[in-house]
């Protein structure tokens, strides 16, 4: 039987056609001489020439009405009720005909006959339909994947329409946990209680459960998934409404259990007022505008409809990207393509970045460009502090020669009490932004801090994903490594509206929730994707999670405010925070120190300026910057010495440069600069790559 449909599924669509046609002609003969024989209770009928002359007319007839509705332009596999109601109209059609013919032909059929042959016909021609598509779903889908749906609302039932018309899941079981639906039947299908969800499994041998819950709360997704966790299956969802809403995502796309589904929370509605303020009918700017946070930046300025957006971003593949997408978004809102202005520009080139300000006139600034992976900052260390700390100082000396309004520094939790050199630098670049806050009135400065975002680059999660389609193992640094993790669209959206806030010099926090233990995360995305932790002996489990240490510069623990007093805002999600910060000219003279350090390649001493800054800098290893080292061995060779890097203490009385020449007597980057030290006595010097530092 097998072999004979799938033989009939490759015939030509005419001869498909054609074969329908024959059949319902059998049928539909069939059906006529049915109801004569079944009324008069015998075969004469039959005999009469004037009923086949009926015959030789009405069933052209019909079959030309049965073309017309459409009943041999569908495909079998995939009838539906709307076939059937063809086939209906089609024989009321044919009812119709048949009883002025056959009273043409003085043989006038009675009520009952008719009535009779219409149900008949209904019941072969749309019968035999549903019959073939039925052997088709049980004979040719056996090999389908089993899934239960849970939810059997309005998304379940489209998803099992769905389903059914394609060739991979075989939908078998309903659950929902609203007590009216248990015992009921949606497309045919029983609806059972959650709680019988073990059960199933083993009677239906169903391998995966796809979640049809798009309208759901966040926390209340988190619950269920939670709740399946011990079945060992895999479950996947369809997605969220607002992703269907807004045509992102349609309700038939089936994916993984995103970490979102896992983490998020339920979103507090963005007030409006706040994301206009600085946004709408302004000229606004984004640098870095091709990363993870600052694309969604440019996502959500799009379409807050400003009067020009800027795009800053040095890699020309990801500005190229960006401003194709964004461009997409600029014409769903209906903002001319024109006003997306994509500039291949560095944060650390001042000059630049002045006249870009001041050619465009802008008035709000996103700071969100910066290095941020800490192993590799920690690896590269001047060039973390080239551009974490003195291309912030480029870009918001910048905004203050420019007049811009509003500069919003896109911050980190790593810049409270940091362990490594990109937490420092980012904390450097806050205290940037406040002196330059404290200095000067034209440009309103703040910074906005949280934590890892879902999603972003680098992220854990889409390594623990690969690691887990591989088999395993899944690496985890630590077994009690903790992380705050918020979406990167409402990590965005939060950024917007805490920019409006800004009075001057504030640091605003978001609130990240619960911090996540890692290594839950990583068993729970295992137990998700249908397959077991293996045990500590291995006696047991599929996947093995594996501990591989701390990376350099990594703690534990991140933070997001430093004091322990913070203070609300008009949003429940914000919090603000005055941090301890020095005055301009204290800043700036540090900032020279740092800058003439960087000029040597002389890392123990950037590491020591760092450690006497107010940043709460605590290292918990040895400078780790790769090109720093491999001299420092070089030398230790040379000389007998031992190996081995010197730890930050014993650096710091020999000190080093790249061209392995004595530091100048004068350099006084050692120690701490004074505050009452003049910044206008001498010209500033011009830090690697860039030009001199202003004074303020």
């Amino acid at each position: 039987m097998r072999q004979v449909l799938e033989r009939a599924l490759r015939l030509p669509r005419r001869s498909k056609c054609v074969l329908q046609l024959c059949t319902d002609a059998l049928l539909l003969t069939g059906s006529f001489f049915m109801a004569l024989v079944l009324q008069a209770e015998s075969l004469a009928p039959i005999r009469q020439p004037q009923v086949w002359a009926v015959l030789a007319i009405t069933l052209p007839v019909t079959l030309a009405v049965f073309f017309q509705l459409g009943l041999y332009r569908s495909l079998v596999r995939y009838m539906s009720l709307t076939t059937l109601r063809g086939v209906a109209i089609g024989t009321a059609v044919l009812t119709l005909v048949l009883a002025l013919v056959s009273r043409g032909f003085g043989i006038g059929l009675s009520l009952s006959q008719l009535i009779i042959h219409a149900l008949l016909v209904v019941v072969s021609v749309g019968g035999i339909r549903f019959f073939m598509r039925s052997l088709y779903r049980r004979i040719l889908m056996q090999d389908k994947t089993r899934v239960i749906i849970y939810g059997a609302g309005t998304a379940g039932s489209q998803l099992v329409a769905s389903l059914r018309q394609g060739t991979e899941f075989l939908p078998v079981a309903f659950v929902d946990d609203w007590r009216g639906m248990k015992g009921t039947t949606v497309e045919g299908i029983r609806v059972y209680n959650p709680s019988e969800l073990p059960r199933l499994i083993e009677q239906t041998g169903a391998e995966r459960i796809l979640l049809a819950i798009p309208s759901t709360t966040r926390s209340r997704r988190r619950q269920i998934l939670e709740s399946l966790e011990p079945l060992n299956v895999v479950i996947q969802t369809v997605p969220a409404v607002e992703d269907v809403v807004s045509g992102r995502a349609r309700l038939q796309d089936i994916r993984n259990v995103s970490v979102e589904d896992l983490l998020g929370r339920d979103p507090v509605p963005a007030r409006q007022e706040l994301l206009d303020a600085n946004i709408r009918g302004k000229v606004v700017m984004v640098t870095g505008a091709g990363g993870s946070i600052g694309s969604e930046l440019c996502r959500q300025i799009v379409r807050l409809r400003p009067s020009r957006l800027v795009l800053v971003e040095i890699s020309e593949f990801a500005l190229y990207s960006i401003e194709a997408e964004l461009a997409r978004i600029a014409q769903e809102v209906g903002l001319p393509r024109a006003l997306i202005s994509p500039l291949l520009c560095s944060v650390q080139n001042g000059t630049r970045l002045r006249d870009i300000m001041g050619t465009f006139g802008v008035q709000t600034v996103y700071h969100a460009a910066a290095y941020k992976h800490v192993p590799m900052v920690e690896y590269n260390v001047s060039a973390g502090v080239a551009n974490n700390v003195f291309g912030t100082l480029e870009t918001a000396q910048a905004a203050v020669a420019a007049k811009v309004d509003t500069f919003v520094l896109v911050s980190t939790d790593k810049a409270v009490r940091p362990t490594n050199v990109m937490g420092t630098t980012k904390r450097m670049a806050e205290l940037i932004c406040q002196a330059l806050a404290a200095s000067q009135d034209s440009t309103r400065f703040c910074m906005v801090r949280f934590g890892n975002v879902l999603g972003s680059s680098g992220s854990v999660i889409p390594v623990f994903r690969d690691q887990i389609a591989q088999g395993g193992p899944v690496t985890v640094t630590h077994p009690d490594i903790t992380r705050y993790f918020m979406t990167i669209p409402e990590a965005a959206e939060l950024v917007l509206q805490a920019g409006a806030m800004v009075k001057g010099g504030d640091v605003f926090a978001l609130d990240m929730g619960e911090p996540v233990r890692i290594a839950t995360l990583a068993q729970r995305m295992i137990k998700l994707s249908g397959f077991e932790v293996r045990s500590e002996d291995a006696s047991s489990g599929d996947i093995d999670i594996v501990y591989t240490g701390l990376r350099p510069g990594e703690k534990l623990y991140e933070e997001v405010l430093v004091g322990k007093d913070s203070l609300p805002t008009g949003h429940p999600r914000i919090l603000s925070e005055k941090e301890v910060h020095w005055e301009w000219p204290r800043l700036y003279a540090h900032l020279t120190a740092l800058s003439e350090a960087l000029q040597r390649h002389d890392i123990a001493q950037v590491r020591q300026l760092l450690l006497s800054a107010p940043t709460a800098y605590q290292p918990n290893g040895p400078i780790c910057d790769l090109t720093w080292c491999q001299v420092q061995q070089s030398i230790a060779a040379q000389t007998g010495e031992a190996s081995s890097v010197p730890a930050p203490r014993t650096v710091e009385a020999r000190g080093f440069s790249l061209a392995q020449t004595p530091r100048s007597a004068g350099a006084e980057g050692s120690k701490e600069p004074s505050s009452s030290q003049d910044e206008t006595t001498s010209e500033a010097p011009a830090w690697p790559g860039g030009r001199a530092i202003q004074s303020h």
